[in-house]
């Protein structure tokens, strides 16, 4: 039995944890605070959140001590969420004594579970991770999983792991399904996620009367935008303009369209990170921000002119069975 914790922000860890699971030769439970997708056929154990609730009672100062003297990123005292969240993974640990346990992502979560006695299998996220939780999270680690490939994105600070470390590519959910497309005229997809955006509709808006000879859709920005299934969309674009989420770079990757990527605000500088090694290695079009309307059309040539064949480099193709070979081989440096 393998265990996966998925992080519940978001539901870019979810498809992921979907993703490696259904790739592999064992046995997954799913652990996390999100409810399991819908006619999902995978073991879920439902997490409760770690976030403070009315119910919980603290001082004036609570949360208390959050980071636990800076050790750590989440483990304020006096929420019930948290105690319980923690119990219930242990419990579950105990009772199922699963051979591994993937964590995608949580500092605390990995430390917990190796305190356990238990192999950690911590994924790896770009961005800055140097700092000590970070830290103690890749050297507890029995093995590290990279989401991308080393080509394209090699970061100094994983490099002292290089031992425990497999750079398996993209991961997306859209490996290997057939090519859809809709309408043959020349469109621009935003694509935005679950993870929250900055965008708004009138940025798209005023974007596409400005650059009329495109069809500019939306996907996802917000509640009336959304799209249960972006796949013939992205098959479609004529360009697609993304942020540097990994899922949404991965689900591009395997569409081949080309993209403007546009990095979105996150902690420790991830999507920045992400979008600056595809620029590098001229995968994509990336710029800091979204540009006013004008400035969109120098844009859309650039990246209709870089094309798609970059994408090939990120190695999306198989990125899921080759992380589920990593579970199913041990996962684990002695």
């Amino acid at each position: 039995m393998i265990g996966y914790y998925a992080h519940h922000h978001g539901t870019g860890h979810m498809t992921r944890a979907t993703s490696i699971a259904a790739a592999t030769d064992e046995p997954v439970t799913v652990l996390s605070s999100r409810q399991p997708f819908p006619h999902s056929d995978i073991e879920w154990l439902q997490l409760p959140l770690d976030t403070p609730q009315p119910s919980d009672t603290g001082g004036p100062e609570y949360p208390a001590d959050e980071t636990a003297g800076g050790i750590l990123h989440w483990a304020p005292t006096g929420v019930r969420g948290l105690t319980d969240r923690m119990a219930l993974i242990a419990e579950w640990v105990a009772r199922v004594r699963p051979r591994l346990v993937v964590v995608d992502v949580s500092v605390e979560v990995a430390l917990l579970v190796r305190l356990l006695g238990v192999d950690v299998v911590v994924m790896a996220m770009p961005g800055e991770r140097t700092d000590t939780p970070h830290t103690l999270a890749y050297r507890a680690a029995s093995a590290i999983v990279a989401p991308w490939s080393r080509s394209v994105y090699d970061p100094q600070w994983l490099r002292p792991y290089a031992d425990k470390t497999t750079y398996v590519g993209a991961i997306s959910r859209f490996d290997g399904r057939a090519r859809e497309t809709v309408g043959d005229d020349a469109s621009v997809v935003v694509l935005g996620g679950a993870g929250g955006t900055t965008l708004v509709a009138s940025d798209i808006e005023l974007a596409g009367a400005a650059n009329p000879e495109f069809r500019w859709i939306a996907a996802g920005i917000d509640a009336s935008s959304w799209r249960a299934d972006v796949w013939p969309l992205l098959c479609s674009a004529t360009v697609v303009v993304t942020h540097a989420g990994q899922n949404a770079l991965a689900d591009v990757a395997a569409a081949g369209s080309p993209a403007i990527v546009i990095p979105q605000d996150r902690p420790f500088d991830e999507q920045i990170a992400s979008a600056r090694a595809l620029g590098s290695a001229s995968v994509a079009v990336v710029t800091d921000a979204w540009p006013d309307p004008d400035g969109w059309t120098a844009l859309l040539n650039r990246a209709t002119e870089l094309g798609a064949s970059g994408w090939g480099r990120v190695e999306q193709r198989g990125a899921a069975g080759r992380a589920a070979r990593v579970l199913d081989a041990g996962a684990v440096v002695r």
